[in-house]
């Protein structure tokens, strides 16, 4: 399998590598067009500089989201040879023409326009960068190359200096890197058309053969059902989310929904996420530790039934729902039946005398880390990522941990004195604030949880 994956989901590469698959990812970069050289202007840079940049905090954020590196990650200012000449190859085999230093791809040429956005050719637009250009044969065409403007950067050509159109520039880098046919490209919904109906035209004009497998769109990330958009100012960037919420909190958000659908952006549901794999890293953490103090030698064949039945269970839903479309929703949700066996089996009666007891939980926390690992969930340590939890969780409350622990002294202050309604007081103020205080014979300690306003909206 040859793949290239250019969608914002964060899973793909690693599920694809699991099952065995030599991966090719690609990851390109439009790092010059209209929009970067409008803002470059109004800040007084070079557009290459400023696409450099912004490059390069792009990639630093896919890290802190333990994203996979792309095999290749070309930009279109790199690439000015192959983009030259997948555009003579269009121009030789009669599906584009030349206006003036522009060079524009002809649809009327192309008879299987729109077949992937299920659009007529009288229905569609012009495209959805630029104004309609009255030189052009049909309204529908659009620039393969561009003829410089005062001001712009540009690139020698056979029609003149200009710079590439914005379709043009997908197709060329990934035929550079993958061919003319490969197994998948993706993207947002929103480059259905024009974007990526005018890639498949003109890859297919440069070359026959030209075949993609399958496309893979993912949905807008929203807020209260509208898009999450930098021209409507309701958006978040990255950096500012997981400034008060974990990364790995809001990878795990991000999974929550199938990669097709809309996510819908919320305090509510990252407060819900951060509760969430606070519980998971809890549950192996303890688990882990408790591993680590007895001997884990064990023999397939010692594994209760019952155990068994869970693990096969899991990975089964595992399997299932990932290679039905990548499914990761009905993945997180089957994590519940062996997180809740681990907890049993370390902290209730009948868990506690089980037979096999070690053997049970060495399998079942495997079983859990392997898929975590797939999913890209995987913490380097699970105490290290449930101390930033915690940490995450008191910034957004705006306490410290010195005031959350002067608060427990108190409310055990209050119940030696039998003041029930001051501690009481006590724990509902901190529950509101997202601190939820759990007591035991050896104390008591606290955890993060999701704030007890917000619960209510659940």
């Amino acid at each position: 399998m040859h793949a290239c994956i250019s969608i914002s989901t964060f899973f793909t590469g690693r599920y694809f590598k699991h099952l065995g698959f030599e991966v090719c990812y690609v990851r390109n970069f439009t790092d010059v067009d209209d929009k970067i050289i409008a803002r470059a202007k109004d800040l007084g840079e070079d557009p290459i500089s400023l696409s450099r940049h912004y490059c390069e905090e792009f990639c630093r954020d896919m890290i802190t989201l333990n994203c996979l590196p792309p095999t290749v990650e070309p930009k279109v200012s790199e690439h000015m040879p192959q983009i030259i000449d997948m555009i003579e190859k269009i121009l030789n085999n009669g599906y584009a023409y030349i206006v003036d230093g522009d060079v524009y791809f002809n649809v009327e040429k192309f008879p299987e326009y729109g077949k992937l956005s299920s659009r007529d050719l009288e229905d569609n637009r012009a495209g959805e960068r630029v104004a309609v250009d009255l030189r052009k044969k049909n309204p529908a065409d659009f620039a393969l190359w561009k003829s410089s403007k005062p001001g712009e950067p540009f690139w020698e050509s056979p029609w003149g200096p200009g710079r590439p159109g914005w379709h043009i520039e997908c197709s060329a880098m990934s035929a550079a890197y993958l061919g003319y046919s490969f197994d998948i490209h993706g993207g947002g919904i929103d480059l259905v058309f024009p974007h990526h109906e005018n890639e498949i035209a003109q890859s297919c004009a440069a070359c026959k053969k030209s075949d993609i497998s399958v496309w893979m769109h993912n949905g807008f990330v929203t807020i209260d059902s509208v898009k999450m958009s930098k021209s409507l100012g309701n958006f978040f960037t990255i950096r500012q989310v997981i400034d008060i919420y974990h990364p790995l909190a809001l990878r795990y958000f991000l999974m929550s929904a199938h990669y097709r659908s809309p996510v819908n952006y919320s305090n509510v549901q990252l407060e819900s996420a951060s509760d969430r794999i606070f519980y998971i890293y809890e549950t192996l953490h303890e688990c882990k530790s408790f591993l680590n103090q007895h001997d884990q030698t064990s023999r397939k064949d010692s594994i209760p039934p019952d155990t068994l039945n869970i693990i096969d269970k899991f990975h089964d839903v595992f399997l299932t729902s990932m290679s039905d479309d990548l499914h990761t929703p009905v993945v997180l949700a089957g994590m519940s039946d062996p997180l809740k066996s681990i907890n049993d089996l370390l902290h209730t009666r009948k868990g506690r005398k089980q037979q096999f007891r070690i053997e049970s939980l060495t399998v079942l926390e495997k079983s859990i880390g392997d898929v975590l690992t797939v999913l890209g969930l995987m913490p380097a340590s699970y105490y290290e990522v449930l101390q930033q939890l915690k940490e995450k969780a008191l910034k957004r409350a705006n306490l410290t941990e010195e005031k959350v622990l002067e608060k427990i002294e108190e409310r055990a202050a209050a119940r030696i004195e039998k003041d029930y309604a001051k501690s009481d007081a006590i724990r509902k103020d901190l529950a509101i604030l997202g601190i939820t205080l759990m007591d035991s014979p050896d104390g008591t300690t606290w955890r993060p949880t999701i704030p007890l306003p917000l619960q209510e909206l659940l």
